[in-house]
């Protein structure tokens, strides 16, 4: 396991572009403020796109649809347009996309549960700087 690590961490850092490192560019997709957020909010249901906006709440609706179009090329997000009148457009995570989502959540989740750890530790360093 850890070579594999090791293996990705000297990729990334020695790429100087995503395209020389993919996997860089799929990280900062599904890893993004917005990504995140979009991917966790799919796991529950689909979403129409002012209801996934509702949801999700403070995403201006050009980065909403530039991180669900970003997604969607990945592989990650399933956009189903239906040709009714007016026109309904429906979002909802690919296989791909839901195996993505659970990791990202459950990192939310270590992050809130360890929360008032990583406020100690901060607390801690900020009292040797002053």
């Amino acid at each position: 396991m850890a070579d594999s690590r090791t293996t990705l961490v000297n990729r990334a850092r020695v790429a100087d572009d995503a395209s020389t490192c993919p996997e860089r560019l799929v990280m900062e997709h599904v890893t993004s403020r917005w990504g995140t957020l979009v991917l966790i909010a799919l796991l529950d249901r689909s979403y129409r796109f002012s209801q996934l906006r509702r949801e999700i709440g403070g995403v201006s609706e050009k980065m909403l649809a530039q991180t669900l179009r970003t997604l969607e090329r990945d592989g990650l997000v399933h956009r189903d347009a239906k040709p009714v009148i007016p026109p309904r457009v429906d979002y909802s995570l690919t296989d791909l996309g839901r195996e993505a989502a659970e990791q990202v959540r459950d990192l939310a989740l270590w992050t809130e549960r360890r929360m008032a750890a990583v406020e100690r530790a901060r607390d801690a360093y900020d009292a040797t700087k002053t």
